[in-house]
C-alpha cells in the first residue's frame, strides 16, 4: 500500500509537470502572437509614416521649385512669403505695402504680416503676431506676449515690453534679433564678423581632422550640375578656411536625425571616422518636415523612432564611441519650406520645437551649440536671403554655403582660443 501511495505521488507531480508545462507552453504561445502582432502593427504604422514623410518630401521639391521661380521678383517673392506665413489674409486685395495707420489699435490676436507698415501713435498689444517685413515705427507700444518675426523692425520712439523684450544677454532668440534688423542685414554683419575673426586667428587647425554629420545642405545640394560641385560644400570650404588636416563630408540628402525617415543620423553615426577630432551635427530640416506629435515624443520618455529619443541616442553614442573628440551640434537654419508644408499638413510641428530639443539635450551632455536657427542669418523667410543666398528656400548657392562654412570657422576658432 505505501508503494502504491508513493506511484500515485509521483504520477501526481507528472501529471502536474505537464499541466504546467502545458499551461507555460501555451502561455508562451499567446505572449508570442501577442508580440508578432505588436511587432506587425509597428511595421505597419512605420510604412505608413515613411509613406506620408515621402509624398511630403516630394511635395517640398515641389515647393523648392516654386520659390526658384519667383526668386527674381523679390517684392512677389516676399508677399508669397506673407502669405504662407498668414493664409487667412488676402494679400492680393491689400495695397503693395499694406499700411495700418491713423491712430489705430492693431490688438487681440491681431496679426500684421507681409511688408506692412504700423504708422501714427498704433498700439500692438495682446498677443499680436507681426511677421514678415513689418515696419513698427514713431510712437508705437508693443506690448502683452508679442511675436515678432519675420524681418520686423521696431523704430522711433517704440516700447517693448513683457515677454517680447529684448534679451539683455548675449543670447538672443530669433524672434528678438527680427526686432533689430532683417535676416539679410544680420547675415551681412555676421558675415563681416565671422571674416574678421578668420582673419586673425592664430590657432592652429594643421593636424585636426573634422567630420561633418548632415542632410543635404551638409553635402551641397542644389549645386550638383556644376563640375565637381562637392568643392563647394560647407565641410571642403571649411577645411580651406582652418587649414585643417582633414574634413570628412558625411552629408546624405534627404536624412533625418531620427529613425522615421530615410538614412537617419542616429543608424550611421558610426560611420564617422575615428580619428576625427571635431565633429559637426548639423541636422533637423527634414525631421521637420516629416514628424507630427506622436515622432516627436517627448523628453521624459525619449522612446525609439522618436525625435527626442533618437536624438538623446545620438548624443550618447557619440560620447561613448568618440570620447576624445569636441562635439558640436548645429540647429537647423530657419526656412520658408517648412512653414509652406506645415500650412498644407496641420501635422507638421513649428520648427523651433526641434531647435529647442537640441538645445536642451545639448547642454544636458554639455556639447557645443552652432545654434543657427536663433542667428537670424540666412533665414529664408526673408525674400532678400532667398535671392541672394538661398535660392530654393532651403539649400544654399556657393556663396550661401561659404557663408555656413565662415560661421562654422569663426565658432570653431572662437570656442578653441576662448574669446568672445
Amino acid at each position: 500500500m505505501k508503494r502504491l501511495n508513493e506511484y500515485l505521488i509521483v504520477l501526481i507531480f507528472i501529471l502536474t509537470a505537464i499541466l504546467a508545462i502545458t499551461v507555460g507552453f501555451k502561455a508562451y504561445q499567446q505572449y508570442d502572437e501577442d508580440r508578432r502582432l505588436a511587432r506587425e502593427q509597428e511595421e505597419m504604422e512605420l510604412a505608413q509614416v515613411f509613406a506620408r514623410n515621402r509624398e511630403a518630401q516630394a511635395r517640398v521639391q515641389e515647393m523648392e521649385m516654386e520659390i526658384q521661380q519667383l526668386a527674381d521678383d523679390k517684392d512677389e517673392l516676399q508677399r508669397f512669403i506673407a502669405r504662407i506665413q498668414n493664409e487667412e489674409i488676402d494679400y492680393d486685395a491689400m495695397p503693395e505695402r499694406g499700411t495700418v495707420s491713423d491712430n489705430r489699435t492693431v490688438s487681440d490676436n491681431s496679426t500684421v504680416s507681409g511688408n506692412g507698415t504700423v504708422s501714427g501713435n498704433g498700439t500692438v498689444s495682446d498677443n499680436s503676431t507681426i511677421p514678415g517685413n513689418t515696419t513698427v515705427s514713431e510712437n508705437h507700444t508693443v506690448s502683452d506676449n508679442v511675436t515678432v518675426t519675420g524681418n520686423a523692425a521696431v523704430s522711433g520712439n517704440d516700447t517693448v515690453s513683457d515677454n517680447s523684450s529684448e534679451d539683455e544677454e548675449d543670447y538672443m532668440t530669433l524672434a528678438e534679433r527680427r526686432l533689430i534688423q532683417s535676416s539679410l542685414e544680420e547675415t551681412w554683419k555676421v558675415g563681416r564678423e565671422d571674416r574678421q575673426r578668420i582673419a586673425e586667428s592664430k590657432m592652429d587647425f594643421s593636424e585636426m581632422r573634422i567630420a561633418c554629420l548632415g542632410d543635404s545642405i551638409t553635402a551641397a545640394a542644389n549645386l550638383e550640375q556644376e563640375e565637381n560641385y562637392r568643392q563647394y560644400a560647407y565641410p571642403e570650404r571649411l577645411k580651406e578656411l582652418l587649414g585643417a588636416k582633414e574634413v570628412y563630408n558625411l552629408g546624405i540628402g534627404g536624412s533625418s536625425i531620427g529613425r522615421y525617415w530615410a538614412d537617419a543620423y542616429v543608424d550611421r553615426y558610426r560611420d564617422i571616422p575615428e580619428d576625427a577630432d571635431i565633429i559637426i551635427v548639423m541636422g533637423g530640416t527634414n525631421d521637420g518636415f516629416c514628424v507630427s506629435d506622436k515622432e516627436f515624443g517627448n523628453l521624459d520618455e525619449r522612446a525609439e523612432r522618436t525625435f527626442c529619443g533618437d536624438l538623446d541616442e545620438l548624443m550618447s553614442g557619440l560620447r561613448e564611441h568618440y570620447p576624445d573628440a569636441d562635439i558640436f551640434f548645429a540647429t537647423p537654419l530657419p526656412n520658408v519650406l517648412h512653414d509652406y508644408l506645415m500650412s498644407e499638413r496641420d501635422y507638421l510641428l513649428p520648427q523651433q520645437n526641434f531647435a529647442e530639443v537640441i538645445l536642451t539635450l545639448a547642454k544636458e551632455y554639455d556639447y557645443n551649440v552652432i545654434d543657427l536657427y536663433n542667428s537670424n542669418i540666412l533665414d529664408s523667410h526673408d525674400a532678400g536671403i532667398i535671392a541672394n543666398y538661398i535660392p530654393d528656400g532651403v539649400h544654399g548657392n556657393r556663396e550661401g554655403y561659404q557663408i555656413i562654412a565662415e560661421h562654422f570657422a569663426a565658432e570653431l576658432i572662437r570656442y578653441y582660443e576662448g574669446t568672445d
